[in-house]
C-alpha cells in the first residue's frame, strides 16, 4: 500500500482518570497515588490513537454529551491527530467517565460510566460511502453503532473487526454473526462460550460459531487464531517484557490489527504486528498514552520473530 490506510473506529469515548497504585485494593479507605493522569480514552479511541501512531489515517464515530466533558474529550483525540468530525453530540447527556488503578505489576481495575441518553442507537452511520475506509473496527460499547457500522463494512467487503470484550451476553451475541474478523478478550470468551475452556480450545469453540476469522487474546501468554484450512488453533507467542501497565493493552492490540489487515497483511503476519504494539504499550504507565509508533513496532517484531524480517521490511509508509 502506497498510501496510509484508513480506518473507522467506532464505540467507546471516556475522560479516563489513571491512578498508579503499589497495590489494587482489597478493603475500603484511602490511597495515594504514585502518579496519575487524566486523558481522553476508551477503548475505540485508544485502538484510534494506536492506529494512528503506527501510519493509519483515522476516524473516529462516538457519541458524548453536550457538556465541557465532551469539549475536552474531542480537544484531546484531535490533537491525537483522529478525525472527529463523526463524533456524536447528544443534547442534555452526560459524556463517560472511567476511574482506574493501575498496581505495580502492570494490573488494574477499571470503573466506567456511561450515560444510556449518550449511549441511544442512531439511527443511521454520519457518512454516505465506508468505502472511504479499508478497514472497520468497532467494540462493544456502543452496540447500536456498532451494528450498522459492521453490516456496512462486510456488504462493501471492508474487513468488519469486533474487539469482543467483556459486555452482555446479548450484545456479544448481537455483534458476533455481523464481524468478518473477531478478536475476542479472554472475559469475552468465558462469557460467550459459557464453560472453562483452556484458550486454545476457547478459540476452536468460538470458530465454531461463526464463519468469521476468530482469534483470542491472553495477555502475556500469547493469541490463539483459527486456522480453518487446518482445522486448529495457531498460538502467537507475546513478546517477554516486565509490564509495567497493561491498561489499553488490548484497544492497542485492536488498533494494529486493524491497521494489518486494512494493508493486507496475512493475518499472522497482522497478529504479530498487534502483538509487538501491545506488548510495547505494557512498557509505559498512562494507558494509550504508551501506544508505540511504526518503526519501534517493526523493530519489535522483527526482534521477535526473526524469520518475518524480509516481510516487514516492505510494510513501512512514509
Amino acid at each position: 500500500m502506497t498510501r496510509p490506510a484508513r480506518l473507522l473506529s467506532v464505540g467507546a469515548l471516556t475522560l479516563d482518570t489513571i491512578l498508579r497504585v503499589e497495590t489494587l485494593p482489597t478493603h475500603q479507605g484511602k490511597f495515594i497515588a504514585a502518579d496519575g493522569v487524566q486523558i481522553a480514552s476508551g477503548m475505540a479511541t485508544s485502538a484510534a490513537c494506536a492506529a494512528h501512531r503506527l501510519g493509519a489515517e483515522v476516524s473516529l464515530w462516538a457519541s458524548a454529551g453536550d457538556d465541557l466533558i465532551g469539549d475536552q474529550l474531542i480537544a484531546g483525540i484531535e490533537a491525537e491527530g483522529i478525525d472527529c468530525s463523526h463524533v456524536r453530540r447528544v443534547s442534555g447527556a452526560r459524556s463517560a467517565l472511567a476511574s482506574i488503578l493501575v498496581d505495580a505489576h502492570g494490573e488494574r481495575i477499571i470503573v466506567p460510566f456511561y450515560d444510556s441518553l449518550a449511549q441511544a442507537d442512531p439511527d443511521a452511520l454520519p457518512f454516505a460511502d465506508i468505502t472511504a475506509f479499508d478497514a472497520v473496527l468497532v467494540d462493544v460499547r456502543w452496540p447500536g453503532a456498532a451494528v450498522l457500522a459492521l453490516k456496512a463494512a462486510r456488504a462493501a467487503g471492508r474487513p468488519a473487526i469486533l474487539d469482543a470484550d467483556t459486555a452482555p451476553l446479548a450484545v456479544l451475541e448481537q455483534l458476533l454473526p455481523l464481524a468478518s474478523h473477531i478478536v475476542a478478550s479472554e472475559p469475552a470468551v468465558r462469557i460467550i462460550c459459557g464453560h472453562a475452556l483452556d484458550l486454545a480450545s476457547a478459540c476452536s469453540d468460538m470458530a465454531s460459531r461463526t464463519d468469521a476469522f476468530v482469534a483470542v487474546t491472553g495477555g502475556a501468554a500469547g493469541t490463539w487464531w483459527f486456522d480453518r484450512a487446518t482445522g486448529s488453533s495457531r498460538h502467537v507467542a507475546a513478546p517477554k517484557i516486565k509490564a509495567v501497565d497493561t491498561l489499553a493493552a488490548g484497544d492497542v492490540f485492536h488498533g494494529a490489527f486493524a491497521v494489518g489487515l486494512a494493508e493486507a497483511m496475512p493475518v499472522e503476519q497482522a497478529l504479530r504486528f498487534a502483538s509487538a504494539a501491545a506488548a510495547l504499550k505494557c512498557l509505559r504507565f498512562g494507558g494509550r498514552l504508551g501506544a508505540p509508533g511504526r518503526t519501534e513496532t517493526l523493530a519489535m517484531v522483527t526482534a521477535t520473530w526473526p524469520e518475518t524480517a524480509q516481510f516487514f521490511d516492505g510494510c513501512s509508509i512514509a
